[in-house]
């Protein structure tokens, strides 16, 4: 019953050679990963990046290769678009001929690319292929380009989106001035009442102030009178 169990345990010291090529097995498939985006959208004249990461369980050396691949839709017929060993080696030939830049970082696992001024012929699947010796079996991700021209609603709705972004502070901006300036005007308008009211009662103790020097003038007269018709009669 143990010479049918799974290599592991006891089954090992019964198997050994079949335990090493299991353990051996799952550090290949685990030595290297490659990851890539499914789908990248792309909009003609305008640089799209195709982007790859690598995870390698060994240091990178000169002997890394990256090779990135392109296969048009509905063929099998693939075509090298770029490779990197220490250098880069874009494709000189073909479609893609002085398209190509690398925009990856090895030493930070990273392998992608990008494609300029790219057209609707570029649609199509890529694939990037990352060996480190020894680490060189590994999954091949496939990216699906699609390519197409921006749409009258893709521009206006990033019109839009910019109108948004400037209208909102600039709408702030005029609240906070209406808000201010009507803060300033109610100001303006206390400030007017209260002197009005002061001019009024200035007004009031002119008046006053007049009405008692006429008073006192008619006194003054009266007195007058008084002592002169006293000395008229004494004398």
């Amino acid at each position: 019953m143990q010479q049918r169990g799974a290599p592991g345990g006891r089954g090992c010291a019964l198997s050994p050679v079949l335990c090493v090529l299991f353990f051996q097995g799952v550090y290949i498939v685990l030595s290297l990963e490659i990851n890539a985006d499914a789908h990248v959208r792309g909009y003609v004249g305008e640089k799209v990046k195709l982007r790859c990461t690598f995870k390698s369980t060994s240091d990178v050396t000169d002997k890394l290769t990256i090779d990135w691949t392109y296969r048009p839709p509905g063929s099998s017929r693939t075509e090298s678009i770029f490779h990197y060993q220490s250098f880069q080696y874009p494709t000189t030939a073909g479609t893609f001929r002085d398209r190509i830049f690398w925009v990856g970082n090895v030493y930070k696992g990273d392998a992608s690319i990008s494609i300029s001024s790219p057209t609707l012929k570029d649609n199509g699947t890529f694939s990037c292929a990352v060996k480190n010796p020894p680490d060189v079996h590994h999954n091949i991700p496939l990216t699906e380009l699609t390519v197409t021209e921006r749409g009258l609603a893709t521009m206006l709705s990033s019109v839009a989106f910019l109108s948004v972004l400037v209208f909102i502070p600039s709408a702030v901006v005029v609240v906070l001035l209406l808000v201010r300036m009507g803060r300033q005007a109610a100001g303006l308008n206390k400030k007017s009442k209260a002197g009005y009211k002061k001019s009024s009662i200035e007004v009031s103790d002119d008046t006053d102030q007049e009405e008692n020097d006429t008073c006192m003038t008619r006194l003054c007269v009266r007195c007058a009178e008084c002592m002169d018709s006293d000395y008229e009669e004494t004398y």
